[in-house]
């Protein structure tokens, strides 16, 4: 098993980012490595993040301004070479057809719920291996 696993964590708002780590603690399941967390607040953030750093996974706020991470979903999948799997948070469950217009791998509703979180983010980490 890897030592830790890179999770890009795009929010505007420091609130939801720390609602993902809180519900993450140290790992989202018992046979996932632990979780550090590269945090980013802006699009050229995100983008510098993917471009130089080993990345497992993507976790990115729908509800983000100025850019929301439904539009920043979009358009790393269409230009980051062997993206990352996307988890997006969605601020309502009718947006989900939303994600998937956008290329998301996997969804989660805010304000997050962490066992549902969790085992989606563990999911797509699991995937990755």
């Amino acid at each position: 098993m890897a030592s830790s696993v890179s999770v890009l964590l795009y929010s505007s708002d420091a609130g939801t980012r720390a609602q993902v780590r809180l519900a993450i603690g140290r790992s989202p399941a018992s046979d996932v490595p632990p979780v550090s967390f590269v945090e980013c607040a802006t699009l050229p953030a995100v983008l510098l993040a993917l471009d130089t750093g080993h990345i497992d996974a993507c976790v990115l706020d729908g509800e983000a301004v100025p850019l929301g991470g439904m539009g920043v979903c979009w358009q790393i999948k269409n230009e980051v070479f062997q993206c990352p799997p996307v988890l997006l948070l969605i601020g309502r469950p009718q947006d989900a057809w939303l994600a998937t217009w956008s290329h998301a791998d996997a969804v989660a509703t805010l304000p997050v719920e962490p066992m549902g979180f969790a085992a989606a983010l563990a999911s797509l980490l699991r995937a990755q291996r």
